[in-house]
């Protein structure tokens, strides 16, 4: 990273280039040549940076892009992106002309879906991908409905496959597994894969040839049989594990890493005597004489207000505790034991040592929380620097 990159900023996101290439060919050497990989960018890339990240991954060579909303789609059309892209989410009915324009795959879940489709006025095909809820009870249709999606595809104005300018072609069909995270019960994932399987054998029956998909990041690691087509990797693109589980029962086999370092500065210092009391409702009082940095990010940021009193950042590479309440744009740490600080330092609010306190799973802990969470509510307005 150049200097001018971080010039006048007071917080910044680093991306490990060499970490996103690392985790790409991992994920890429578990499936067949022949499957596809779809990564799975939504909410700003979990945090890593919804444009630069896609960019990599279409450097890098995936299929596809998974995203939740059309905004994000279209934001990546925008930038010049140009590898297929499906919205797992839900996409409002005005909006379907548009993706069609822009060739984004929409998800079907649901009959009105349907209805809407056989209304739709589009210049261009419009490619679905048709969503079946297996047992995560989410989005999708159920096991009875079957009969009637497939009879949906013999309306007039779905010419599902056809050749008019305005057909609807179906692309992709696919499900979602609730409880595949944990190596040790592998029965409700078999049993959401023979419900699925029943609809892969229906719509072969029927003539139709989607791309059929299961598998996100922990499935594709433990369940091969759900590689089919193509599989979706998000979390573990980034480094890091679906589950504490899955970590444990692959760690000798499959190493992951962290692409992400959250970091600020030291923006004032200031000596305290012990009994002085800190931050908003003078929440903590000092036990001894203090040393305390402010840090110029808070809870706005994405630093959880949970980790008032108890979280902690890296400076020189120590551990700092933070004191009193996280303020909306501030924070303050203990600083005591560090030599020569000065203002302008560099702090680490999130480290890629995952076995830190500061990390992203370290956080997830001390906040009774999900490290999803951590890295997918950092604040977008934070400049990604890749490096």
């Amino acid at each position: 990273m150049s200097i001018s990159e971080r010039e006048g900023l007071r917080t910044w996101i680093e991306v490990d280039q060499k970490a996103i290439k690392h985790n790409f060919g991992i994920f890429r050497g578990l499936i067949p040549k022949k499957t596809k990989l779809m990564a799975v960018v939504k909410s700003n890339a979990y945090g890593h940076g919804l444009v630069d990240f896609s960019r990599e991954m279409e450097r890098l060579g995936a299929d596809f892009l998974g995203v939740d909303s059309i905004t994000e789609a279209r934001s990546l059309r925008r930038e010049g992106i140009k590898i297929p892209i499906l919205v797992l989410g839900y996409t409002m009915p005005e909006l379907f002309a548009e993706a069609a324009q822009n060739d984004i795959s929409l998800t079907v879940s649901s009959f009105e879906i349907f209805d809407t489709l056989k209304k739709a006025e589009l210049s261009k095909p419009l490619k679905i991908h048709i969503k079946v809820d297996t047992g995560m009870h989410r989005q999708g249709f159920l096991k009875g409905d079957l009969p009637r999606v497939l009879l949906s595809f013999q309306h007039p104005r779905l010419p599902i496959g056809g050749q008019a300018a305005s057909s609807v072609q179906l692309q992709g069909l696919y499900t979602h597994f609730a409880n595949a995270k944990n190596p040790a019960f592998p029965k409700d994932t078999r049993a959401q894969i023979a419900e699925f399987e029943q609809w892969i054998i229906a719509f072969k029956k029927a003539g139709l040839k989607p791309l059929v998909h299961a598998a996100a990041t922990a499935s594709t690691m433990l369940f091969p049989e759900t590689h089919y087509d193509m599989v979706r990797i998000g979390i573990g693109l980034y480094g890091l594990w679906p589950a504490r589980e899955v970590r444990e029962f692959l760690k000798d086999k499959i190493t992951l890493r962290p692409a992400l370092e959250w970091k600020s500065i030291v923006s004032e210092i200031k000596k305290l005597p012990r009994g002085a009391r800190v931050g908003y409702d003078f929440a903590e009082m000092l036990q001894e004489d203090t040393t305390l940095a402010i840090i110029p990010i808070g809870y706005w940021h994405g630093y959880s207000r949970a980790l008032s009193s108890i979280g902690r950042v890296l400076i020189q590479g120590k551990e700092c505790k933070v004191v009193g309440r996280v303020s909306m744009d501030m924070l303050t740490v203990d600083v005591s034991k560090i030599k020569n600080l000065r203002v302008g330092d560099e702090v680490v609010i999130i480290t890629k040592n995952q076995k830190s306190p500061a990390s992203a799973e370290g956080i997830s802990l001390i906040t009774d929380s999900s490290w999803y969470e951590v890295v997918t509510r950092l604040n977008p307005l934070i400049k990604r620097i890749y490096i």
